[in-house]
């Protein structure tokens, strides 16, 4: 196959990177054997690496399995700027141009060969890749194969029934590697089955992005926050998400109006404006853009600094694909969800509104209130999502909102008594909202009905609003205290916890939510970053490409920092290698000898 030595010596000569993560490390070193693999890794944790570099060193062509349609592009242009050959096939290639990809894959003309899955649904296709040598097929986004994925697409299917396809026509069979930001256990056992792997390697690098700075916030008024927010990163690249395309809209009138250049993004939209407000993002012409979820999947942009969710998502699958959308380059980002009870009702409304089956809905039903959790835990919100992962979190992240929070806890252990004792006295057969109306001391009709204003807990915290109720019972349900059924109407239970609570062996504490301070200033001098930026945006214009795929972020602020004055010194920053130097160097090393000079003659003056 190929050695790890040559591994190195490509990542650098194309990359620019003088050794992999530990991830990327032990990947590359199961493909080298010819194993297949399966890599759960972040997004922005070098997925791509991970299959690019063994193409570049296999014999023959890898085979890209990938969703979209932007995506793939990104990819293949990104590509094209290291030196690297590199193609894609999807409708929007004439059959001509996807035939002259095909001949330049079968005579070894290009490496890397980018595909979407319902491309391997037709006759031609598999027919004419079977004249073409794959070694390694190559799975992105890889739980869209299993039904308990959270982007289930039947024609992931396809992937395994085409290998075997490939090996009845004598053709050696190709290493196949798997890669996903968001898988479950469940759904990691549910692809490796689904792709029929061959003994295959798992390694899980984490879901910890210690970069991101994670924060939910309840009962924000949202547009008067969102304004607020914006206002404060002008200069940085964004992503707002909301759930409904009324609320993308919205938002985009109300940046507009506060002379804020904002972009949109949803299905309401043509395909002509769409494509447009995502080059205008990715060119940094607009700096923020509102979106619904159809937005972000095939978008490879480095430098966004903050996802701001205006709603809750319906699954933690899908929060962190999203929020993973900020700090792709490693640099501090933020992410905050600004959460109302009503995003709960909504959610319910999609998941009701769908055609899945009452199995799959069942599952929507238990993901989203993982998520409700999430949004009323009171302990570390990384710590949350890595747990649901199959991991063991750590105690703090300490960049997290709950984590920096340094108030008193308050004690709401008499509250917390109250509650329970009245859903023990319901006979735990009801939900948040009723429970919640009894101990507001509601004569509504329901209440009435079953008789409940004659329970000794009837009214027991009128001091308090529904609301304020309801929120309490959710924070002990995200702490264990409580459970709920599964469902569209589901139950509140007691759990173990709460009975030690009632016996008066255990306090519960609860801590409100922080707002939100300015971000800090960084370490290196803004006017050169910002210089840099100019000239990175310069060359992106005359190569027609995204300005992250000239430099990212993190590698012009090692350039702000280094100040580079010769090619051998330019060559030791990350993200700069032997091909993007002969490309896209010269203006940089030009800005920083002139400045040199400069410096020079101030100092014999």
């Amino acid at each position: 196959m190929f050695t790890m030595d040559q591994a190195r010596s490509a990542l650098q000569r194309v990359y620019g990177y003088d050794g992999f993560r530990d991830g990327q490390r032990k990947i590359i070193e199961y493909l080298s054997a010819g194993q297949d693999t399966v890599g759960i890794m972040p997004t922005g944790g070098g997925k791509s690496i991970c299959y690019q570099i063994p193409a570049l060193l296999l014999p023959g062509v890898t085979l890209v399995i990938s969703p979209l349609i932007s995506l793939m592009k990104d990819q293949v242009d990104a590509l094209h700027s290291l030196g690297v050959k590199a193609g894609f096939i999807n409708s929007t290639l004439e059959m001509g141009e996807a035939g002259r990809l095909m001949w330049q894959a079968q005579e070894g003309r290009i490496k890397l060969l980018y595909v979407a899955p319902e491309r391997l649904e037709t006759e031609w296709f598999r027919e004419r890749a079977k004249s073409i040598p794959i070694s390694m097929v190559a799975v992105d986004e890889a739980h869209c194969v299993s039904q308990w994925g959270h982007d289930f697409r039947p024609s992931y299917r396809t992937i395994a029934p085409f290998i075997q396809e490939l090996v009845h026509s004598g053709r050696e069979r190709p290493i196949v590697a798997a890669f996903t930001a968001t898988a479950t256990p469940e759904v990691t056992e549910d692809l490796m089955q689904s792709l029929e792997l061959l003994e295959p390697e798992l390694v899980v690098t984490g879901f910890k992005r210690d970069n991101l700075a994670f924060t939910v916030l309840r009962g924000e008024e949202r547009k008067a926050f969102t304004l607020d927010y914006v206002r404060q990163r002008s200069s940085e690249s964004g992503i707002i998400y909301a759930s409904t395309r009324k609320e993308v809209e919205d938002i985009y009138d109300m940046l507009r109006r506060a002379g804020i250049a904002a972009g949109r993004y949803h299905a309401g939209l043509d395909d002509e404006e769409r494509a447009k407000m995502q080059e205008a993002f990715l060119y940094d012409d607009v700096r923020v853009i509102a979106a619904t979820n159809a937005f972000g999947m095939g978008i490879d942009k480095s430098n966004v600094r903050y996802v701001l969710h205006y709603n809750m998502p319906k699954h933690m699958e899908a929060y962190v694909q999203e929020a993973g959308r900020a700090g792709r380059d490693g640099e501090p980002s933020e992410c905050v969800l600004l959460f109302h009870p009503q995003d709960i009702l909504t959610q319910k409304f999609f998941i009701e509104q769908s055609e899945a089956s009452p199995e799959r809905k069942a599952n929507e039903y238990k993901k989203l209130q993982v998520m409700i959790d999430y949004c009323y835990t009171t302990g570390c919100l990384q710590n949350y999502m890595v747990r649901y992962f199959g991991e063991e979190g750590e105690q703090s992240c300490s960049v997290c909102g709950n984590c920096k929070d340094e108030r008193e806890s308050i004690d709401i252990t008499i509250e917390a008594q109250k509650i329970f004792s009245c859903i023990y006295r319901m006979r735990e057969r009801f939900g948040v909202s009723m429970v919640a109306s009894v101990l507001k001391g509601s004569r509504n009709k329901k209440v009435m009905q079953y008789g409940f204003e004659k329970l000794s807990t009837h009214g027991e915290m009128r001091h308090l609003a529904e609301k304020e109720i309801s929120d309490l019972i959710y924070v002990l349900i995200a702490e264990g205290y409580l459970q709920l059924s599964e469902g569209q109407y589901p139950v509140v239970r007691l759990l173990p916890l709460a009975a030690d609570v009632l016996k008066g062996k255990r306090t519960v504490e609860q801590r409100v939510a922080k707002s939100l301070k300015p971000k800090a200033g960084t370490a290196i001098d803004e006017t050169i970053f910002e210089q840099l930026r100019l000239i990175r945006r310069e060359l992106a214009s005359q190569a027609g490409v995204p300005p992250y795929i000239v430099f990212n972020d993190s590698t012009l602020r090692e350039m702000a920092e280094m100040q580079p004055t010769t090619e051998a010194r330019m060559l030791r920053i990350k993200g700069v290698g032997e091909a993007k130097l002969k490309q896209f160097g010269m203006p940089f090393l030009e800005f920083f000898q002139q400045r040199d000079e400069e410096a020079g003659r101030y100092d014999m003056e």
